[in-house]
């Protein structure tokens, strides 16, 4: 069976980035992490919080989605296979529940989000090893 082993990011719709990005950083200790047309993306450490901007004409819900952190992404869409998850187009593994909530599936070694060894092999899911973007994004950070 695939080990989940963390939450990657959240993404958030909202009305406004601009508005949005001032109240977060306002609320919250939260650098700049970059910027794509229509969202903003504040740091949190190893993990991050994304701010979509929709038309006020869009349903509700279309962006938001949370991102889970797996040791095995493909054993992750093998074992969806038969369940009755809506499986997504895109460059990883997006699925949607039989709910409608969209899950996005990110494999441990691409990301800089991090477990402390103790920690995985306590889980059973360690030693894992990070790829050489991955651990830059750490050491750009002084977390490597």
């Amino acid at each position: 069976m695939p080990r989940a082993i963390g939450i990657n990011h959240v993404a958030l719709e909202v009305g406004d980035i601009e508005a949005a990005v001032e109240l977060y950083r306002a609320a919250f200790d939260f650098p700049m992490r970059g910027r794509v047309p229509g969202m903003a993306f504040l740091d949190m450490g190893d993990q991050f919080l994304a701010l979509s901007e929709h038309a006020g004409e869009s349903p509700p819900d279309r962006h938001r989605h949370f991102g889970i952190v797996v040791d095995d992404r493909e054993a992750v869409r093998a074992a969806l296979e038969g369940t009755g998850a809506e499986l997504l187009g895109g460059r990883g593994l997006d699925f949607r529940d039989t709910w409608g909530n969209r899950v996005q599936v990110i494999e441990y070694a691409d990301v800089q989000f991090t477990k402390a060894p103790q920690v995985l092999e306590g889980m059973g899911a360690g030693p894992l090893e990070k790829t050489a973007a991955a651990r830059k994004q750490l050491a750009d950070k002084g977390m490597a």
